[in-house]
């Protein structure tokens, strides 16, 4: 590799951000850039190890010690070439991903692991800077068709690979404009809208198609795609919200956080909806759900200028650091703290919803919640609770974001009138490995088949699936696997 030393020399650092009190006034990204040294010094840290494991905590399978090594040698070219051999949309996992690579890492063994994530984004911004990412579109086409439902990541990887195979590609989008949750559930101030503008310009120079403002199962009956595509790719994402079925849940100003951030997010767009809008200004706003989707929540609450913002998580406070129950290189359940709370936020864990108080108009006063303590196994891992007796207490609220995640895909329309088959959790059932449902030459893939998930796992669930309808298409198949030994070309 680049440098022998290097991991012994630099010590891991990220690139600098705008202040809190700055940022919290607009929705643009905040994060800065590496100067040329410091990035040379970043990827000099990716340390030659034996066995590289980051291959095997990213789920792409991203040749990581290989770009690591062109980005120090200052290689744009190569270092391009290599991540997107396994990645097509480093842009967006370069911005996004909770980078489980860097979990796997050798050198965070006994010290901080590599800024793979900035790494990756460094090379993706630098190759367009440089010219070098351009629209290549097949030089033969098979004259074969096939329908992707769904624009999220999983659909635009699906599409991306099955146009790179040569088939003519239609990803079919029931909102407004392309990206899914790319667009409309991530703020722009982790994910400027530009960056999905400027991937969708080139997907559709590739000639690809996208028809926006079109829900198949509404719009189209299933069977219309079914005469008329030769293979059908199911991308609609896990969209149904997990619900609080407490007391008083019906009051206004009780909200998924998806109908808030989405609401956000077409702001922003100058995208214009249909429903009543909800604010979060001079509103005291419990987030319930600790994950990145109430994250968000937290940050585009302060960003409405909220008089308060907490958020609440039944589970336990997670530890600090790994414990005995997550050694290295398994990803570890730890506590993290966001961008979004450093702008502002009180975080509580332990604590559960009871009801929903209102005032006499129907509107959302206050919670009343109690604390919980929780029963661990061997493996310290929580497994039941019990209330706290006389913790019981009513707090201040009058917005309250459901963020506690998603159940199963939305069956009314398309998927019952395809009759696909639905899997012990209430996804679409497809057999491990082949991305296939029980509907000829229909296949799926992302949350939809492997239930709510992170982003960079919908574009390898995508890329994947692509590679199977090729097969089925083709009866072979030359696309790129994860599993692959050689996935890049110089």
């Amino acid at each position: 590799m680049g440098k022998v030393t290097g991991f012994k020399e630099y010590g891991r650092e990220l690139p600098p951000k705008r202040a809190p009190q700055e940022r919290i006034n607009d929705y643009k990204e905040f994060t800065g850039c590496f100067t040329e040294d410091k990035l040379n010094h970043q990827a000099a840290r990716c340390m030659n190890c034996g066995i590289p494991f980051c291959h095997s905590g990213c789920p792409l399978g991203n040749v990581i010690p290989e770009f690591n090594d062109a980005v120090y040698k200052e290689n744009w070219e190569e270092a391009y070439s290599i991540l997107t051999s396994t990645n097509n949309f480093p842009e967006f996992t370069g911005r996004i991903c909770p980078a489980p690579c860097e979990a796997a890492c050798v050198l965070g063994i006994n010290k901080p692991p590599v800024t793979i994530e900035e790494i990756e984004k460094h090379i993706i911004e630098i190759a367009f800077s440089k010219g070098l990412v351009n629209a290549k579109a097949p030089l033969i086409r098979s004259g074969k068709t096939v329908a992707v439902i769904g624009s999220g990541p999983a659909g635009l990887a699906a599409a991306a690979q099955l146009n790179k195979a040569g088939h003519l590609v239609t990803v079919f989008e029931r909102d407004d404009k392309p990206g899914g949750l790319l667009r409309f559930g991530i703020p722009d101030f982790k994910l400027e809208k530009w960056v999905i503008e400027r991937r969708v310009t080139l997907m559709e120079e590739e000639g690809i198609q996208f028809k926006c403002n079109t829900e198949v199962g509404k719009d189209i009956h299933a069977d219309e795609i079914l005469r008329n595509f030769d293979a059908v790719v199911l991308a609609g994402g896990s969209t149904i919200p997990r619900n609080l079925p407490a007391p008083g849940r019906e009051l206004k100003g009780v909200y998924f956080a998806m109908e808030f951030l989405k609401q956000q997010n077409k702001r922003v767009s100058n995208i214009e909806f249909k429903e009543e809008p909800i604010w979060a200004t001079d509103k005291d706003v419990i987030v319930i759900g600790g994950g990145d989707t109430g994250s968000d929540c937290v940050g585009t609450s302060n960003r409405h200028g909220a008089k308060s913002v907490t958020q609440f998580e039944l589970m336990p406070k997670p530890p600090a650091s790994r414990t005995e129950s997550m050694p290295w290189p398994t990803y570890p359940m730890l506590l993290k703290t966001s961008t979004s709370h450093e702008e502002g936020c009180e975080r509580n864990w332990g604590i559960n919803t009871k009801e929903f108080l209102g005032d006499a108009e129907g509107n959302l006063r206050a919670l009343k919640v109690v604390d919980v303590e929780w029963e661990t196994d061997v493996f310290g891992r929580p497994v039941k609770f019990k209330e706290v007796e006389g913790s019981e207490r009513e707090l201040p609220a009058q917005l309250v974001l459901l963020a506690m995640g998603f159940v199963h895909p939305q069956r009314e329309g398309l998927l019952e009138q395809l009759g696909t088959e639905f899997d012990a959790r209430g996804n679409v059932k497809a057999a491990e490995g082949a991305y296939q449902t029980n509907v000829h030459k229909v296949f799926a893939a992302g949350d939809m088949r492997r239930g709510q998930s992170l982003v960079v796992w919908a574009i390898s669930e995508g890329r994947e699936a692509a590679r199977r309808v090729d097969q089925f298409l083709n009866g072979s198949t030359a696309l790129e696997s994860k599993d692959a030994e050689s996935m890049y070309a110089f």
